[in-house]
C-alpha cells in the first residue's frame, strides 16, 4: 500500500485520534497536523504536534509530537514521524520530541531515525491538593523520552 502525507485540520485530527489511539484523548491544542492518506485519499493516520507539555522543555524552540495514531497501516508513524520532524525545522524549530510507554517498542521512532533521550521513572501522575486533577489512566507507568536526529 501507498502512503502519502496529507494536510488535516486539528478537529479531524482529534477526531481520528478519539477513534484510534490505545490510551489517550486527543490533546487540547497543537501548532500543527499532518496525516498520511492511502491511495483512495482515505486517512489511515495523524500526527499532532504542539508545544512539550512538560514546562521546563517548553522554552520556544522545542515541539512535542503529542500524539500519532493509525488505523493499523504499516510505516504510517515512521512516515509522519519523518514529516513532523522536516515540518518543525522549516518553521524554526531545533527540537522535537516524544514519548512512549514502557511496553511499546519504538520501532516506527527507530524507522524514522529517532534516538532514546532518557528514560523516565513512573510517576504518580499530575494530582495535588493544591491543584486536584483527574487519573488518566497512564499513570505509574514508565516512558521513554525520544528526539529527532
Amino acid at each position: 500500500m501507498r502512503l502519502h502525507l496529507v494536510p488535516v485540520r486539528q478537529r479531524d485530527a482529534n477526531a481520528f485520534v478519539a477513534e484510534w489511539h490505545r490510551h489517550h484523548k486527543p490533546p487540547p491544542g497543537a501548532v500543527f497536523t499532518v496525516g498520511a492518506a492511502d491511495q483512495y485519499g482515505l486517512l489511515r493516520a495523524v500526527a499532532i504536534v504542539g508545544r512539550p507539555v512538560a514546562r521546563y522543555l517548553d522554552n520556544g524552540h522545542t515541539l512535542e509530537a503529542t500524539r500519532t495514531a493509525t488505523d493499523g497501516v504499516r510505516n504510517a508513524n515512521s512516515m509522519l514521524y519523518g514529516a513532523a520532524w522536516r515540518a518543525a525545522q522549516a518553521l524554526g524549530y531545533a527540537r522535537l520530541i516524544t514519548y512512549t510507554q514502557e511496553g511499546e517498542s519504538g520501532a516506527s521512532l527507530r524507522g524514522a531515525g529517532w534516538r532514546v533521550v532518557a528514560q523516565r521513572p513512573p510517576r504518580g501522575g499530575w494530582h495535588c491538593a493544591s491543584r486536584p486533577r483527574t487519573p488518566r489512566g497512564t499513570e505509574h507507568i514508565a516512558r521513554t523520552l525520544w528526539e529527532a536526529p
